[in-house]
This record gives structure tokens, C-alpha cells and sequence, in this order.
């Protein structure tokens, strides 16, 4: 009896990590922090589009819809969660004593 490995075929090329710069500089945590709240952004605008869309009878693939509501709504719990920690993180910093 011969027993054949798990071969994953999934594609991961979304979760690849993305260099910072092309030229070797680091980037300001403020400007990575803007992009990734505008990726956010537009995640939540591209559900409401389709959701509007399937609304209206414009397409009838209710998969698509799904998992880019998932998508938006997975993205917006993160920042939440981020955004609590900083503040947080912000509050515990004001509380040191110098």
C-alpha cells in the first residue's frame, strides 16, 4: 500500500508580502497607514457596488457577492482591532511616569 503526499495547489499570490519601497528606503508608518486604510476603504466600496448590483438584478452570482461582503467586513473588524490596540498602546504611554 503506497501512500501519496498532500500537494497544495492553492494559489497565495494575495497574501504575498509586499516589499516597502522600491528603493530600499523605508516608508513613514503614516503613509503605510493611509494606503492600508484606503485598501480598506475601497474593499468596503467594492461590496457596497456589488451588493447594489445584485440588488438590482445586474448579476446573479450570489458567490461573488458573499465573499466580497466577507472581505470588507473581515478588513473593517481588523482595523477596528488595530485601532483599539493603538489607542490603548497611546493610553498606556500617557500613564508612564517620567
Amino acid at each position: 500500500m503506497e501512500i501519496n503526499p498532500i500537494k497544495f495547489q492553492s494559489n497565495f499570490q494575495n497574501f504575498a508580502i509586499e516589499k516597502e519601497n522600491t528603493n530600499n528606503k523605508p516608508q513613514a508608518f503614516s503613509d503605510l497607514f493611509r494606503e492600508k486604510l484606503n485598501q480598506v476603504n475601497q474593499l468596503k466600496k467594492d461590496s457596497q457596488e456589488m451588493t447594489a448590483s445584485f440588488a438590482a438584478g445586474e448579476t446573479d452570482n450570489v458567490h461573488d457577492v458573499m465573499i466580497a461582503s466577507e472581505k470588507a467586513k473581515v478588513a473593517v473588524n481588523l482595523t477596528t482591532a488595530v485601532q483599539t490596540k493603538v489607542i490603548d498602546a497611546y493610553n498606556e504611554i500617557m500613564r508612564l511616569q517620567v
